[in-house]
């Protein structure tokens, strides 16, 4: 059964619909091309992250501008190695892009369903949270970026 979100809306072009998802692309492939031209692997070449300042202790983040550069370089292994959780989550980042560009160019609209949204955060806040403490252990320092 289709409801009235499932229907296109005839009065957006295609191109106003798919907009957004453009832009998040070129954003997403600009910020690549910066990362990949400036080698964040140059100590200072970017700010440093302040949990690491004041912690003393690696972020969830830590390394990611690092694993985007090599990822940029063609080297998988290093990337993995840098930050293994963003690694990782890129496979799930383009299925989620892919599908919202999609919706978008075929003009359909969903409401979000909330028991997913918010099983799909709690399981990212978990992961998240494990991550963290884990790669911050002796038994987890190969994490480390």
């Amino acid at each position: 059964m289709t409801t009235a979100l499932d229907r296109p809306r005839e009065t957006d072009s295609r191109w106003r619909r798919v907009q957004a998802p453009a832009l998040a692309a070129g954003a997403v492939l600009g910020a690549s091309l910066l990362l990949h031209l400036r080698d964040p692997h140059q100590s200072g070449s970017y700010l440093y992250c302040p949990w690491l300042l004041l912690t003393g202790t690696y972020c969830p983040g830590c390394g990611g501008l690092r694993a985007v550069n090599d990822l940029s370089n063609g080297d998988l292994r290093s990337a993995f190695s840098s930050n293994a959780l963003f690694v990782g989550s890129i496979p799930l980042l383009l299925w989620w892009w892919g599908t919202w560009a999609a919706r978008r160019w075929r003009g359909v609209r969903r409401a979000p369903n909330p028991r997913l949204a918010y099983a799909g955060t709690a399981v990212l806040v978990v992961l998240t949270a494990t991550f963290w403490v884990v790669r911050n252990l002796d038994a987890g320092a190969w994490l480390a970026p």
